[in-house]
Formats: structure tokens, sequence, C-alpha cells
């Protein structure tokens, strides 16, 4: 793969790709580079393949660069596009001038916080405002500051800029230190750490295979936020049916995808947006590559599992983009 830095244009990227007469040709994607997310990108490159098109190489960058990139028409298409997650950067490059969402490929996507169950029966720990307690946030300590140690997000993802509103929105910004690198690598020293015993806080979502290791009830519990409150939405409502609420807004995941190539590409176009892969269906899949399945050649047999078991369906989201004009 190769790192696409933000606002540099790729001259191997010819403006002819976005034109009708290439894009049977080629067809450029840019991901995170996560392996997780590489599963949806193997399931899309099939679909692509049955239609007529060739996979090129695929591109990498963070959040802000990937929604650039395509709207500039550096790349065609991205597969993790969370809305309303990710609506500034969708503004920032272009926004329905440039840009088109395709689908929802999955809907209702949740995020939260969440600590070990142990702690919190032992403790009473059941609100993320608990936090402010000496007593409390000293359990989750682990630099010796007196702050709780929060497993957070990259930076540069809109997580990450959650996480830091709410430490402000919150009063929590004394109390709670923002643990931010590279996410999965900081997660796997949690787990380890829950193995040990010892108490752990932390955010994750789902699709995330770290939701089938830490499993909520029986591993983990959630932690009700103080209110609602997201960056840029005085009038976020953040909280669920059942009266919890997690800080963060459920969030329908897109294809994102440049306009120019989605007006010439209509089968292309119908593909994208009849696509559907179920919450459940991706943790499940991602849970086979953390166990164990990373190669590149494992990830690719998962997603033809995938396809595999939902035939039916798929050949009928091919039959129908290929009849689309």
């Amino acid at each position: 793969m190769t790192e696409l830095r933000t606002g540099l244009a790729l001259a191997a990227i010819s403006s002819a790709m976005l034109t009708g007469t290439a894009t049977a040709a080629e067809v450029t994607a840019i991901s995170t580079g996560r392996t997780d997310h590489q599963l949806i990108y193997e399931v899309i490159e099939e679909g692509l393949a049955a239609l007529g098109y060739e996979n090129g190489e695929m591109l990498t960058g963070n959040y802000p660069a990937i929604h650039l990139s395509i709207g500039q028409g550096d790349a065609h298409y991205t597969a993790v596009h969370w809305k309303p997650l990710h609506d500034d950067f969708y503004n920032n490059s272009g926004g329905d001038d440039a840009l088109v969402r395709a689908g929802p490929m999955y809907t209702n996507a949740m995020q939260g916080y969440f600590i070990d169950v142990n702690t919190a029966e032992a403790h009473g720990i059941s609100e993320l405002e608990q936090m402010k307690v000496d007593a409390v946030k000293s359990l989750f300590d682990t630099d010796g500051d007196g702050l709780a140690n929060l497993t957070g997000c990259n930076p540069g993802w809109g997580c990450e800029k959650v996480i830091e509103h709410h430490l402000d929105a919150y009063e929590l910004r004394d109390h709670v230190n923002n643990d931010k690198g590279e996410y999965f690598a900081l997660m796997a020293d949690t787990i380890e750490r829950y193995k040990a015993g010892q108490p752990i806080f932390y955010t994750t979502w789902a699709p995330n295979w770290i939701m089938g290791v830490l499993q909520e009830g029986r591993d983990v519990v959630f932690l009700d936020a103080p209110f609602s409150s997201l960056p840029g939405n005085p009038d976020a409502d953040t909280a669920w049916p059942d009266g919890r609420n997690p800080g963060f807004g459920a969030n329908d995941n897109f294809i994102l995808v440049n306009k120019d190539f989605a007006e010439s590409n209509p089968k292309a176009m119908a593909f994208f947006s009849g696509l559907r892969i179920p919450i459940s269906d991706l943790s499940a899949m991602m849970l086979r590559m953390n166990d164990g399945e990373k190669e590149p050649h494992q990830i690719e047999q998962i997603a033809k599992d995938w396809i595999a078991a939902n035939q039916v369906d798929w050949d009928a989201l091919i039959a129908e983009a290929m009849a689309a004009e």
C-alpha cells in the first residue's frame, strides 16, 4: 500500500480514471490500512471484479486525508465512512459537490466507554461521571499521575475528536488521560491487563473484534455518559431507547465515492448502494481474523466465505448492478 499524505495529488492516477472509458480498467480505493477494514474491501473488490473492473493498488491515509483524496479525485472510494461521525471530514472535502454516499452498508453502529466488570461491581461504578472521584480514578491510573487512563482512539480519528470534546464538556480533563496512539496496539495491552486481573478503562465500537473478546456483561460493563454532547452539534441526542447514554451518536456506514466517478459508473454505484453487510457478520469476520486468520490469503478467504454464505443475495446484487445504466 502507498501512504497518501493530505493535500498531495497522486500523479500516477490519471484524471481519465474518472471517466467512463477507464473505469472498467481500474478502480482505486483508499483505506486506513487497518486489517479489520481490509475484510470489507475484500468483499467489495470481489464485487467490482465480477462487474468487470480491475482493482488497483490500494492507497492508505488517515481519515481527513482519505476524505480529501476522494473529493479531489485522487482515489475513487473508501469503504468506511460513518455518518454523522465523519460529517466534518465530508464537509471539509467538498461535500455534496465532490462526494456521494452510497448505502448504507450497515446501520446503528455504536461506540461507548467501558470498564472491567469486576472493578465495576466491587466499587459500584456505572457512570463516566464517577471518574471525578479520587478513589475511582486511582483504580485506572496506569502511569502514576493520579488520573484515570483511558485507552482512546488514534489521533485524527473521528472518535478521538469526540473523546476530546467529552473531556471538556463533562469536565473530565483534570481526571482522565486520553491515551492516544495505535489503538489496536493499546487495546492489546489493555486486554493483557484484563487477563492479569487489573482494572481497565477503554472505548470501543461495533463492528469490532474487541466486542467479541471483551463481552459486555461477561467481561466489561458500559459506562453512562452524563448527558448528550457531540462536537459541533449542540442539539445532539445520543441516548438509547433503553435510557442509557453512551455519549457517542449511533452511526450508519456508507461507501464514500468521488462524485465524478459515481456519475460515470452506474454499475459500480448500484453495487455500492446495494451492498449490505450486517454488523453481526462483520464482527464475526473480524473475530476470525483476530483469532489467527491474519494472512492476506486468509482475509480474502474470510470474505469469500461470507459471500458464499449469502450467495443468493450476492448474485442478485451483481445481476442488478450489471443491468444499471
